[in-house]
């Protein structure tokens, strides 16, 4: 696989803001499954960690142009006007971060991190947006927890109740907390693409 192919046709297709948090979104999936697996709770059933990744970075690629009123539904329409292709565990993790848009439910640990995590990193880098420094090395677990359930008028578009679910046992069973601190960590590794 050419991860450089697919980053390419995004920085094309995308806007900067939404490149960024497809790159962001890429980190935490890649943080989840290494966090997962060194847990032992991935069964071979699982989609690999590529899989994992590029369903991270790519699951907005048709919130552009002309596809953006009907996404997330032109994922392989997007795709193919840059003449790229995907397997169908990867479309299939992308369709369940917007299952009330696409009908397609999360039934895995790939597909649950995604719909969990999505909004998770918008919230991330607005609080880090509130430092003086704007760095993503700065921001605390406890910052971002405590704006999520504490202060629901800050960064208001945050789908609040999605990210909560990471707490749900035929899910991803974390706590908010460590759901918090694997993505916000994830976050930091990928933190000079992100610019923060």
């Amino acid at each position: 696989m050419d991860k450089k192919k697919y980053e390419e046709a995004l920085k094309i297709q995308l806007e900067d803001n939404v490149f960024k948090h497809s790159l962001a979104l890429e980190a935490c999936m890649g943080g989840l499954y290494d966090f997962f697996q060194s847990q032992g709770l991935l069964d071979s059933s699982e989609p690999t960690k590529d899989d994992w990744m590029l369903a991270g970075l790519l699951h907005d690629i048709d919130y552009s142009g002309e596809f953006k009123p009907t996404h997330p539904q032109k994922t392989l329409e997007a795709l193919a006007k840059h003449g790229l292709t995907i397997s169908e565990t990867v479309h299939n993790i992308i369709k369940a971060h917007a299952p009330d848009l696409t009908g397609y439910q999360p039934n895995n640990k790939a597909e649950w991190s995604i719909f969990c995590a999505d909004s998770l990193t918008g919230l991330v880098m607005a609080v880090a947006f509130v430092y003086p420094s704007r760095k993503l090395a700065d921001v605390k677990v406890s910052s971002v927890v405590k704006r999520l359930l504490k202060q629901p008028k800050f960064a208001a578009g945050t789908r609040r109740e999605d990210i909560k679910k990471c707490t749900d046992p035929k899910g991803l069973n974390l706590s908010i907390e460590k759901f918090v601190e694997i993505c916000l960590n994830s976050m930091k590794s990928a933190a000079p693409s992100l610019g923060l």
